[in-house]
């Protein structure tokens, strides 16, 4: 118990330090402009609808299974490393951020974060790309963004009134454009999503956000697994480089890792800072008003400068080089993405192999299609145990 006197007690002060963040802007997507959900439902007293789906979207059981979906590091090789879920966690964090500094509707931009990877299937984009190709030699294909929308649309049934968690439409839109355009002509079945329209910008943001929180994040857990070379980070990476050699002058005595954490983060802070002046910038120039013009405007206004484009394609360059390719971390996916792949074919080729909903649901859609839904959704080890189970140890 504190014996402390209430009335000795002085509170702090509150000081406003961020005096630059602009008031509300007249192209943020206002919630009452939204245009709304599939199935109507009554104003909630005190949450807006944007908040409300991103409650939704974080009580959703796909979300909660990305704590157990890899990032880029399988669960097999540490517990220490990010998984899809803090990955996406941070990318919430960097979107609230800049999407206060642009004055955007910071509801919106963070339930489009936490909703931005739930798609994903196990094993990381090498899931992904493995899903895909079995499902081409079926006629189909997967792409996690869509399969993101079957979730929230189908899959996830919490409610009594409707299917799905009942979206609004500026997050359902944002699941799927966030990261490309699409043409009306090659996806009919997307029609509703307005293709030949940008998204907003909230939503426009998010893959840049993305790619700062993968960037960043890759290297740091690549240097706690012992896989990544600084020096040839610093020489590959020539911003890194410089960032790092001012950090090392001022600092000289410093631990190692810590040099790096302080240079990894003036690299984040560069990058976030870049992305906010360089869309204000494209914005302003773009002479926008409303939403409207931001969704007609002939290119996506939320991107980077020349320089903090280098820098980011220089990471990904050097990640793709040093880590992404490293034996380490390549030898346990491959062999992962080879369960994947056994699993999927016996499922397809063996009828009543999975739970009796997807037999079910195979008797009146493409079987391919179920079988792909059921490996997608399920987490790495739990991918891993049913193919324990039909093959045994001796095929991982």
């Amino acid at each position: 118990m504190n014996n402390q006197s209430s009335s000795t007690y002085t509170a702090e002060p509150f000081i406003e330090t961020q005096h630059n963040i602009p008031p509300s802007a007249p192209w943020a997507m206002n919630v009452q402009n939204s245009r709304g959900r599939r199935y109507a439902e009554p104003a909630h007293p005190y949450r807006n609808d944007y908040v409300r789906d991103r409650d939704r979207i974080v009580h959703a059981r796909a979300f909660r299974r990305l704590e157990a979906k890899t990032q880029v590091f399988t669960m097999r090789f540490s517990d220490h490393f990010r998984n899809r879920l803090t990955h996406t966690i941070e990318v919430a964090q960097i979107a609230r951020t800049v999407a206060d500094a642009l004055g955007l509707n910071a509801g919106l931009v963070e339930a489009l974060a936490l909703v931005h990877d739930i798609g994903h299937p196990p094993f990381g984009h090498a899931g992904e790309h493995k899903l895909d190709e079995l499902m081409r030699a079926h006629g189909a294909g997967f792409n996690h963004n869509l399969h993101a929308l079957r979730i929230v649309e189908h899959f996830e049934q919490r409610y009594l009134d409707f299917p799905g968690l009942n979206l609004t439409f500026e997050v359902r839109e944002g699941i799927v454009k966030h990261s490309r355009d699409y043409r009306p002509a090659d996806f009919p079945e997307l029609g509703e999503y307005l293709l030949d329209l940008r998204p907003t910008l909230e939503a426009q943001l998010i893959d840049c956000v993305d790619e700062i929180a993968y960037d960043t994040a890759d290297l740091d857990d690549a240097l706690e697994a012992g896989l990544l070379d600084v020096r040839a980070l610093c020489q590959d990476v020539a911003f890194f480089g410089a960032t790092y050699a001012a950090v090392e002058k001022e600092h000289p005595t410093a631990r190692d890792k810590l040099k790096f954490n302080e240079a990894l983060k003036q690299v984040l802070n560069f990058l976030v800072t870049d992305l906010i002046e360089t869309t204000q910038a494209r914005v302003r120039d773009a002479g926008v008003a409303v939403v409207e013009d931001i969704r007609r405007a002939p290119q996506r206004l939320a991107e980077f400068s020349k320089e903090g484009l280098k820098l980011s394609r220089e990471l990904k360059s050097f990640l793709f080089a040093h880590v992404y390719s490293h034996p380490a971390i390549t030898e346990d996916r491959d062999r992962s993405v080879r369960c994947l792949e056994q699993l999927f074919k016996y499922y397809y080729s063996s009828p009543a192999s999975m739970p009796g909903a997807y037999e079910d649901a195979a008797t009146q859609s493409s079987r391919a299609i179920v079988v792909c839904d059921y490996i997608a959704g399920m987490t790495d080890q739990f991918l891993l145990r049913q193919h324990h189970e039909q093959f045994g140890l001796g095929d991982l």
